[in-house]
């Protein structure tokens, strides 16, 4: 018997470390080569490793959470061959990173194997494995899918190999409530318990990119009320005659209205590198907009925006929102944003201070329509209200291009029709 170390391979992108999502594998395993190793966090993306050879694990690098440096050793297996042992130390392992295009965006909240009452939690991963008999699955779905009680012959495999968890969250989304009730029982919590949860993979991402943020940007928030009774009329004639076209929301007139605002005011959709001291301002308007999943705040890119016409729109988000939902995103279409556009529906409250998706230096937070009197003409009528609240970082955006941008905007969502002439 000899021993086969595998170090952690160069990811790409200058990538210097990555964050240990998941185990899907324990010390004392017998495993096979390919057999899912570990998801790796870098970023927004997570890339599932696989075992180099075949044989019994005996050690691995860490516990969930942990980072691990690029070329640091992730595990070492126990192998009958000496041959693969002796290659165990020489670079070369770039087949077992799945490529970034099939990157997905993971709910990090995962656990090892050491303590056999707990349930061991994984996140979804693309990379695929060759299909068996049997209903395949890790080790980490196949113990969650037990604890829950659901037979894996049940659940559909979205991509038509293996059962993953987002396989399990869509089996349990889609359930009827008395199915939802037997596999998750309500939980009593005793009074006073505290629990702990530890902050990681991407909770961990948000909570660095968020301070960051708020640390490094001087923030200055803007307000302005909205009359989107005429807008609203429009939307609604629209989609009666949709017909099989994506349902038009309020994102794509107000993404309209941001891309035709924002010619005039180049110091808005910008990228500023800090370190470097350089402003990129950008003739295209590559929109980012939040998305909220179970993994967390996401925000995918619409590349090109202001080449999109309302119904592209509506149909681009729709699909880029369902990938980032089901951790299908890839991380080109999570990334390179110039702008973001944030909303919370029906719950967007009076005004928020949206926080700059840095390196970005903008971003226009939607608040929720609401009918209130108002004066029209010396009249008062009902009116459909809703509040715009941006937020603009003071290094590269004046006080005065920021109101000037957001009445811009307000403008085009006033008269619709405006939208729509070129």
């Amino acid at each position: 018997m000899a021993r086969f170390t595998f170090k952690l391979p160069d990811i790409g992108e200058g990538i210097a470390e990555a964050e240990i999502v998941a185990w899907h594998v324990a010390v004392g395993d017998m495993v096979e080569e390919d057999a899912p190793l570990a998801d790796m966090m870098t970023d927004k993306a997570t890339v599932e490793m696989s075992a180099p050879v075949a044989g019994r694990v005996v050690e691995v690098a860490g516990v969930v959470g942990d980072q691990i440096a690029i070329g640091s050793v992730l595990a070492v297996f126990e192998t009958e061959d000496e041959a693969e042992a002796d290659a165990g130390d020489v670079a070369g392992f770039a087949d077992a990173v799945a490529p970034p295009e099939a990157a997905a965006v993971a709910d990090p909240v995962a656990a090892i194997q050491p303590e056999p009452a707990r349930p061991v939690i994984a996140e979804p991963v693309v990379a695929a494995e060759p299909t068996r008999s049997r209903v395949q699955a890790s080790p980490a779905v196949r113990a969650r899918a037990s604890d829950l009680g659901i037979d894996l012959a049940d659940v559909k495999s979205a991509q038509g190999d293996r059962v993953r968890h987002a396989d399990l969250d869509a089996h349990l989304r889609y359930a009827s409530a008395a199915s939802v009730a037997a596999v998750a029982p309500m939980v009593t919590v005793e009074p006073g318990a505290v629990e702990e949860v530890r902050v990681m993979g991407m909770r961990r991402r948000i909570a660095e990119n968020m301070a960051e943020s708020k640390r490094n940007i001087p923030h200055f928030a803007y307000v302005e009320e909205c009359d989107v009774t005429e807008l609203e009329r429009l939307r609604t004639v629209m989609n009666l005659d949709r017909g099989a076209r994506a349902k038009l929301t309020l994102l794509p007139f107000l993404i309209r209205a941001m891309t035709r605002a924002l010619p005039a005011f180049p110091m808005v959709n910008a990228r500023y590198d800090d370190a470097a001291g350089v402003v990129s301002r950008h003739a295209s308007v590559h929109l980012g907009f939040a998305t909220q999943t179970d993994q967390g705040l996401t925000v995918p890119v619409i590349r090109d925006a202001q080449a999109r016409d309302v119904w592209a729109l509506a149909t681009e988000i729709v699909r880029l929102a369902d990938a980032a939902r089901r951790g299908k995103a890839t991380r080109d279409e999570l990334s390179g944003s110039t702008i973001t556009l944030t909303s919370l529906g029906p719950i967007g409250g009076i005004v928020s201070t949206p926080v700059i998706n840095r390196p970005e230096v903008a971003i226009v937070g939607v608040n929720r329509i609401v009918e209130r009197p108002v004066v029209v003409d010396g009249q008062i009528v009902i009116r459909k209200m809703m509040n715009l609240s941006s937020s603009f970082d003071h290094r590269v955006v004046d006080g005065w291009d920021a109101a000037s941008f957001i009445q811009a905007v307000r403008r085009l969502i006033e008269t619709p029709a405006l939208l729509f002439v070129d």
